[in-house]
């Protein structure tokens, strides 16, 4: 307390504690205005604080879209080499067993879908056809994992008969 703000006898002023009062109301307003703002609830500084958190957001989002897009890249490539390695490590034979069981299968499951046709509950019927569309979407993986599966069958039988 100032000289200026008290009495003769030394004791402040009954405005002393009102001025005091006012200073402290106005630094709590000015704290907590520039609380809300960095926490973002309004003001233009706190928009400046979500701009900042909706920057970085986008930021990760972009970092790791790309990540996916490297990954699924480098796996889509390993597993072409993997395919084009088995081609050409599988014999002859092999091959055209694996086509002869392919083509009759193809032939087996074209009856069995017709007699599926006409024998078989609508619902059900629907279920199938689900199944062939995500059969058909999914061809070429389908088709590499039943070559495979038939060459190891084959190599294994091979083997089983040599000892």
């Amino acid at each position: 307390m100032n000289d200026a703000s008290q009495n003769d006898t030394g004791t402040p002023t009954p405005e002393e504690p009102r001025q005091q009062v006012e200073r402290t109301r106005d630094r709590l307003g000015q704290t907590v205005e520039a609380l809300a703002a960095k926490a973002g609830l309004g003001g233009e500084a706190g928009t400046d604080l979500t701009r900042q958190a909706k920057d970085t957001v986008a930021t990760v989002k972009e970092r790791a879209a790309g990540k996916a897009g490297t990954a699924s890249g480098r796996v889509r490539h390993l597993t072409e080499q993997a395919a084009q390695r088995v081609k050409d490590r599988t014999p002859d034979a092999v091959r055209e067993e694996t086509a002869r069981v392919t083509a009759r299968l193809r032939e087996r499951t074209v009856r069995a879908g017709r007699y599926a046709a006409v024998k078989a509950p609508d619902p059900l019927r629907d279920r199938a056809e689900r199944a062939v569309t995500a059969v058909r979407a999914h061809r070429a993986p389908l088709l590499t994992g039943g070559a495979l599966l038939v060459a190891f069958l084959l190599v294994r039988r091979s083997r089983g008969r040599a000892r």
